[in-house]
């Protein structure tokens, strides 16, 4: 199938404009089609690896609208590589507004998200409190924050985690400038969100322009995701369809939790478990994964 790919830009709160791939399939020039808005998870670009994804959806006749969070890729943004969860829930919600009233060819009742990881955990948000959202596709979500750096971080640790985290604070206080750390690093005396070498290729694979993504976060973020709990609102999503993509030896978004949080949903519910960890879903199981979305979006908005 053709499928036409563009560059759009998308006004959201603050005069910031986020940048987004926009494909759409050439049948839409004689239907209405339903459509996905998707998005990568913490500290990602588009390029990251979910580009893959979006290709899929779009061959299998959805338009697809990815676009990357404020302050990474190309979107806009005065800080850059500085994360706050609520405020990527909140752009999103413009962006499938966007999706919904600006793109030619879209049946704004058929309105779908797919997230993973720490956007995994944001579609789930944006199911639970927006009636546009008619499907949605959650892999490997952020369940809760606080228990992910429970368990990361060795109890021996955690002090120092957290006076470090207010020592940021302090000095941004007097430069006005947040300090920033590693996203991935596999020198244990480099700061870093992540560690190990799956982390490690997933975001260095396509790491080839470092004017669109740098390997590095702002301090605070961690602050911010340590606070995000999306798991309150699983059990409202329904009667929206969900489904939930795990990987069974899930260390970052904990697969026991996920569970957990599936178990709480209502129906109409799926769960999909594929082998492997975090990051194994868009590599090694990329088949699996992307076929499993692809039939629970035809089988509810296609």
């Amino acid at each position: 199938m053709q499928v036409n790919i563009s560059q759009v830009k998308i006004p959201v709160d603050g005069g910031i404009h986020l940048e987004a791939d926009l494909y759409i399939p050439q049948m839409a020039e004689e239907q209405l089609l339903p459509a996905i808005s998707m998005a990568n998870g913490f500290a990602g670009a588009r390029t990251h690896n979910i580009d893959r994804y979006a290709e899929v959806f779009a061959q299998s006749g959805f338009i697809v609208l990815l676009h990357d969070h404020r302050n990474f890729g190309g979107s806009e943004g005065l800080i850059r590589h500085d994360i706050d969860p609520w405020q990527q829930i909140a752009d999103w919600r413009r962006v499938l507004t966007y999706l919904e009233t600006k793109v030619p060819g879209v049946d704004h009742s058929r309105l779908g998200l797919w997230g993973t990881s720490y956007a995994g955990g944001h579609v789930l948000v944006l199911a639970a409190t927006d009636q546009r959202v008619k499907c949605v596709v959650s892999q490997i979500p952020t369940i809760s924050g606080y228990e992910q750096f429970l368990r990361r971080i060795p109890a021996i640790e955690w002090k120092g985690f957290m006076e470090r985290l207010d020592e940021d604070e302090r000095n941004e206080l007097v430069s006005g400038k947040p300090a920033y750390q590693a996203i991935v690093s596999l020198d244990p005396a480099v700061p870093a969100s992540y560690r190990g070498k799956s982390a490690y290729d997933f975001y260095l694979r396509h790491n080839d322009d470092p004017a669109y993504w740098k390997n590095e976060v702002t301090v605070r973020s961690a602050r911010k995701a340590l606070m995000y709990e999306p798991r309150p609102w699983v059990p409202r999503i329904g009667p929206t369809p969900l489904l939930m993509i795990v990987a069974s030896k899930d260390s970052l978004t904990l697969t026991d939790t996920e569970l957990e949080a599936y178990e709480r949903a209502h129906e109409p519910k799926k769960l999909v478990i594929v082998e492997g960890d975090h990051f194994d879903p868009y590599v090694k199981r990329f088949d699996k994964t992307s076929s499993s979305a692809v039939e629970w979006f035809r089988n509810y908005i296609g």
